[in-house]
């Protein structure tokens, strides 16, 4: 079994919603995770419904600022630029970072916010999964560093090749989130990993399993969570509480019906996150619910990481 690996999610979204747009402070938490011992940092996007930082020019600044962790991006929304483009985007991120890209890609969570956005864009919020597929087999034809012609129901051009080329020949791994019958199929179709966030363990490892019978080939089971770590149970979930609802403008419980959210000490913490690890999670992705993020990425790697590392050891 491969050693769990842990990421942290860059609060883009948290420092925009407090009026604070310097992006600075976020690549010091990255070289900071980095330092922590932490294996990945990654970093969300929404330019218009959760308006925050670009996460590919934000990676490129962390890519300089550290050596060892992964990059990720959790996640990004294919469907609202060109192939071509994010092909070439993706592939020199992939060089700054040594190959250390992990693109987590989505189609766009269904409410009406996520339409809006798709509108201000100009494109078909009912065609996004369409131009999602059609995106990765584009991105991995291009960066092969061929000359590639291509005609589909989304896009079509001839004669197109790109530079640089990412560090390996399929380019950065492909993580796919989602949950339910045809997200599950298109990860097996398609993707490199899973990044989902099921509310239950049980579930994860059901999904999980229909992934795997369909794919027939390794894919890495990883895992977006959300935490809230405080001694006192009622004050976590309180403070869980004021985080998603400025971060998501959603109620808690309509978040927590469809995202898996813990609140809670940090040994409850571990003991919940190695629930999913016990079911098949071998990536696991936090973003953390908290006011101050300095103290509570440091309050992650103290308190909840060696009880994960050590429950979860080969």
């Amino acid at each position: 079994m491969a050693q769990l690996a842990i990421g942290y999610l860059l609060p883009t979204r948290d420092r925009t919603v407090r009026g604070d747009d310097d992006p600075e402070p976020l690549v010091a938490q990255a070289r900071r995770a980095e330092e922590l011992g932490l294996d990945s940092v990654w970093a969300g996007e929404s330019p218009v419904t959760r308006p925050r930082a670009d996460p590919t020019l934000l990676l490129a600044a962390v890519a300089q600022a550290t050596e060892r962790v992964g990059l990720g991006t959790a996640v990004l929304l294919p469907a609202l630029r060109h192939p071509i483009l994010l092909a070439h985007q993706l592939a020199t991120l992939d060089r700054l970072s040594n190959g250390r890209l992990i693109t987590g890609m989505g189609g766009g969570f269904p409410s009406r916010n996520t339409e809006a956005q798709f509108a201000a864009l100009g494109i078909d919020f009912g065609r996004r999964i369409g131009r999602m597929r059609e995106s990765i087999e584009i991105m991995r034809r291009l960066w092969s560093g061929k000359t590639v012609s291509y005609e589909g129901e989304h896009f079509t051009f001839e004669d197109v090749r790109i530079a640089p080329t990412p560090v390996r020949p399929r380019g950065p791994a492909i993580w796919l989130a989602g949950s339910g019958g045809p997200a599950l199929r298109r990860v097996a179709d398609l993707a490199d990993g899973w990044l989902p966030y099921p509310t239950e363990a049980r579930i994860y490892a059901t999904e999980r399993a229909i992934i795997e019978q369909r794919a027939g080939r390794p894919i890495t089971p990883a895992l977006y969570a959300t935490l809230c770590l405080d001694e006192d149970p009622d004050r976590a979930r309180e403070r869980l509480r004021i985080s998603v609802e400025r971060y998501y403008n959603a109620p808690l419980e309509y978040i927590a019906s469809v995202q898996a959210l813990f609140a809670g000490t940090a040994r409850g913490a571990a003991d919940w996150l190695s629930g999913y690890a016990d079911a098949g999670a071998r990536h696991i992705v936090i973003r953390l619910a908290t006011e101050d993020h300095d103290h509570g990425l440091t309050e992650l790697a103290d308190r909840v990481l060696p009880l994960l590392r050590k429950e979860n050891s080969l």
